[in-house]
């Protein structure tokens, strides 16, 4: 799995959607549902109503990319269901992707060096 540089947006669907969705449907629900452009590189997570199940959707430059992931002992720690989305920074997205606790991960925050002289 190719994962989302740091500077990428990752947004979280807070609502189950309906897994026989593919790249067409998921990205028309990202602009109906989320109003949100699929077509920009954001990272669009969404969850079935199974806790175990999710699929991420983002464009590449040249194509929609999707990729589905079932846990098999357990089940993903989702935000509250609600309407519209939710942000995660990388280091929580990569957790929920592990099937950890996404909310126990904070981001280190690290200032940019200064040039040497």
């Amino acid at each position: 799995m190719m994962m989302p540089s740091h500077t990428v947006r990752i947004l979280v669907a807070t609502q189950p959607v309906d897994f026989r969705k593919g790249h067409d449907g998921l990205a028309a629900l990202v602009q109906s549902a989320l109003k949100e452009d699929p077509f920009t590189g954001t990272v669009f997570v969404f969850r079935a109503k199974r806790a175990d199940r999710l699929k991420i959707l983002f464009w590449d430059g040249s194509g929609l990319v999707m990729a589905y992931k079932r846990l098999e002992e357990t089940a993903f720690i989702w935000p509250a269901i609600r309407d519209g989305v939710m942000t995660l920074n990388r280091a929580q997205f990569e957790a929920l992707f592990a099937g950890l606790d996404w909310r126990r991960v904070r981001s280190l925050d690290a200032r940019r060096p200064a040039a040497a002289e």
